[in-house]
């Protein structure tokens, strides 16, 4: 019976899916005056924008809607992802801009003023963000004992560095991960490994998990944004192309939570998660749309 339904649902599914009522709907979209956006996959691909991101954008606009890009990728600082939103054609500043890498560096600093030195698997640009921030970072030798290990999604891994990391992870180093991200959403044909796949290498060969992931779906992502702007978490409507990261934070949070079919996730997935997520649209503009005659 489940699966009739959800080839029912498949057959006529064309703008959005909900289990909630109309009038529940309307009333959860009333309420959003911000939207944090989840960015590859969400609002483009790999190198490539998405022909209706900028449209959305000035719907939220035009609406008195605020926005902030939200992303579990930290392998760019925040001033390099600027510069590619502006190659995009998108204007924004650092203060709509939100990364693990700089959630990671908030947590260290609130949470384990302790740790100065770090040996950290992620890409040069993340690397330097943490220097800027006033870590010291360790080289790979035993010698060379760090305060923490840090996993994040590294495009330039090399393996011994992830030896390293391993034996570390081994001797009962404090180990914090960026994000619990498999793969990273890419318009190329390959698959894009992901921190959360390079957490569990390092678990297939030590037994240990990280002591903390940072990312979505930590709701403690979405702090930033609600202390920032003096919102109420019902308030803010977070728009991703995950399940388990980008839908699962907003629950987590108590934020709305609004699945888009323009990157990792399925249809097919979306109808069968339990629970299904509040909204599922094809795309960020759909959802643009339902938070305008929520308005009208």
């Amino acid at each position: 019976m489940q699966n009739n339904q959800n080839l029912i649902v498949m057959k006529n599914f064309e703008k959005y899916i909900t289990p909630m009522s109309h009038d529940e709907l309307m009333q959860a979209c009333r309420r959003i005056k911000h939207v944090a956006l989840d960015m590859d996959g969400t609002i483009y691909l790999g190198s490539k924008l998405f022909p209706f991101t900028k449209d959305f954008l000035k719907m939220l606009d035009e609406n008195g809607i605020g926005y902030s890009f939200l992303t579990n990728n930290p392998t760019r600082s925040i001033k390099d992802y600027l510069k590619k939103l502006e190659k995009l054609g998108i204007e924004a500043s650092e203060e709509n801009m939100y990364t693990t890498a700089v959630a990671t560096i908030e947590y260290l600093k609130s949470n384990m003023p302790e740790v100065k030195r770090i040996f950290a698997l992620g890409t040069p640009s993340m690397l330097a963000e943490f220097g800027a921030a006033g870590f010291e970072l360790t080289k790979a030798d035993s010698a060379d004992r760090p305060d923490a290990l840090v996993v994040a999604f590294d495009t330039t891994l090399q393996y011994d560095r992830l030896c390293h990391a391993a034996w570390l992870a081994s001797e009962g180093i404090p180990y914090i991960a960026t994000n619990p991200d498999r793969v990273c959403p890419t318009d190329l044909p390959t698959i894009l490994v992901d921190c959360g796949s390079i957490c569990r290498c390092i678990e297939h060969a030590t037994g240990r998990e990280p002591d903390i992931v940072i990312g979505k779906p930590n709701p403690d992502m979405l702090a930033g944004i609600r202390h920032r702007y003096g919102l109420e978490a019902d308030e803010i409507a977070m728009c991703g192309d995950r399940i388990y990261t980008d839908v699962a934070m907003a629950r987590n949070a108590g934020a709305l939570g609004v699945l888009v079919l323009s990157g990792e996730t399925t249809l097919d997935t979306a109808i069968n998660s339990n629970p299904q997520p509040p909204i599922t649209a094809l795309n960020v503009m759909e959802f643009g749309r339902i938070l305008v005659d929520a308005r009208t």
